[in-house]
């Protein structure tokens, strides 16, 4: 029984004593130190709410619309020339075909 009592919360003899821990620790800063938390709560609930807006917006769109955009926001270039190899990490060389002849390429001979 006596650990429960242990965490319980603070009754009005001990809040007085806090209170007056505040007073003494942060003097006359302390309608400061108020302010600054209440700006930061205002701040956390207005970021709360543009989430929320934002997901509302999203859960709104069609879906075509937020595949699309999912999509171009984490697809890769459509340029990339080159791989990589997925054990080593190094890059993965194409062999170059001549679009006439079908044939590989090397790099000293010129296609005409």
């Amino acid at each position: 029984m006596s650990q429960m009592l242990a965490f319980a919360f603070p009754m009005g003899a001990e809040w007085i004593v806090i209170g007056a821990l505040g007073l003494l620790i942060f003097g006359k800063r302390l309608p400061d130190v108020g302010k600054g938390i209440g700006a930061a709560i205002r701040n956390f609930k207005t970021g709360l709410k543009g989430v929320e807006e934002e997901i509302e917006e999203a859960s709104d769109a069609p879906p075509a619309a937020r595949i699309t955009e999912r999509t171009a926001a984490t697809a890769p270039a459509a340029n990339a020339d080159h791989n990589f190899d997925p054990v080593t990490g190094k890059p993965i060389e194409k062999t170059k075909f001549d679009p006439y002849t079908g044939k590989p390429v090397t790099e000293g001979t010129a296609a005409s």
